[in-house]
């Protein structure tokens, strides 16, 4: 077999939290020198990169940290799918020529409080957010509630999933939340938006992720151990859809993007999902990730209460998910959280993950990501 297109051979990453003055600049910067640093190299051997923000306006400033190469850096938005996006364009710049060694780079800095905005900025009418439904909680809350019904899973579900990730990101050194509670503490905890309680949710907070990627035929030149792009794939909401920002849907429903960007990427990858060993998944709420087990292709909907209740989601389950505790554990800066999913499954594939290491020499990780306005990013990487 030929050698893939791409490799990923440096990761980095700040810790997620709350950091002060601390400039999500220098976030940015400080992940970006630790993937280099990762990678053997440095920032003059970078040919082009992409830095994904939604609170810094000019991510490509972080050029002032790294140092003024003159090289092309381009900032990027997608929603929650900034970081998988950010990761697609590389590789593509890669793929097409344009550079033999690039990076993706992520940072954001966001105030306390759910993400809320006046619904005139995605081209919505005033009474979708006097509804409530342009606060991200709200619709998580509506969204989830319609699948427990419709599927006839327990709220109980919720719990062992928020309470998994808040065990993960106890061991794990970068998250922001290292708290483990109990299921009944978190079915306890006051209730945002029903059914989901304050310990279902991640929140918005501050952090910083950055990978290298070079030439598949150079990756041994920067490390013994490269990590490959088998598939980056990116797909927005088809009409029917029932996705954030949805104002109104038609009688005949349409599958989340989600569903299509992971068959997309298990095309392109050449693999189904049974070949994958570790995987991070879109935990913005406990009910997110249980949606998207089934979206992503790894059970049948409904099948997720038992899938949970054997501890196949678990560190040392069938299928490990969100091993570093997710979003629940970490918050999420939008620009980095997708980056922080590719550092995690990077450190799984080598067999570098610490008290979180996944059994089994694990050789294909999957990231999957979900956010405004109806937007997934897949990735699917392998040793």
């Amino acid at each position: 077999m030929s050698t893939p297109d791409v490799a990923i051979v440096g990761v980095g990453l700040h810790p997620f939290g709350r950091h002060g003055d601390k400039l999500a600049l220098q976030m940015g910067a400080e992940a970006a020198q630790a993937a280099l640093a990762d990678a053997g190299t440095d920032w003059s051997r970078v040919r082009t990169a992409y830095v994904g923000s939604y609170e810094v306006s000019n991510p490509d400033a972080i050029v002032g940290r790294l140092g003024l190469t003159g090289i092309p850096v381009r900032g990027v938005f997608n929603g929650c799918a900034t970081g998988g996006t950010s990761l697609q364009m590389a590789a593509a710049a890669i793929r097409h020529g344009e550079a033999d060694v690039a990076m993706a780079i992520g940072m954001d800095k966001h105030p306390r409080g759910a993400f809320a905005a006046d619904p005139a900025v995605a081209g919505l009418p005033a009474w979708y957010g006097q509804t409530g439904l342009f606060l991200t909680t709200h619709f998580f809350g509506t969204k989830i509630g319609k699948y427990l019904h419709d599927h006839g899973v327990s709220t109980s579900s919720l719990a062992k999933i928020a309470a998994k990730n808040l065990r993960n990101g106890s061991i794990t050194p970068h998250a922001w939340r290292r708290k483990p509670l109990s299921e009944q503490e978190i079915l306890d905890a006051p209730v945002v938006n029903h059914p989901l309680t304050r310990f279902m949710y991640c929140g918005p907070d501050e952090g910083a992720a950055a990978i290298v990627l070079c030439q598949g035929d150079l990756a041994r030149e920067f490390t013994s151990a490269p990590v490959y792009v088998r598939a980056a794939e990116l797909r927005s909401r088809r009409f029917g859809a029932f996705e954030l920002q949805s104002p109104s849907l038609p009688l005949t429903s349409a599958p989340s993007p989600t569903v299509d960007a992971s068959r997309a990427a298990y095309e392109v990858a050449g693999i189904g999902p049974e070949d994958v060993r570790v995987a991070q998944l879109q935990d913005t709420d406990a009910g997110s990730e249980l949606i998207h087990m089934a979206e992503n292709g790894f059970c049948a909907d409904g099948e997720q209460e038992k899938w949970l209740a054997e501890g196949a989601t678990e560190i040392g389950g069938t299928l490990p998910v969100n091993t570093d505790g997710g979003l629940i554990a970490h918050g999420e800066p939008i620009g980095a959280s997708g980056l922080r999913q590719i550092y995690e499954i990077v450190r799984q594939l080598q067999g570098r993950a610490g008290d979180r290491q996944v059994g089994g020499n694990p050789d294909v990780g999957y990231t999957h990501l979900y956010g405004a306005p109806g937007a997934s990013a897949v990735t699917i990487l392998s040793r």
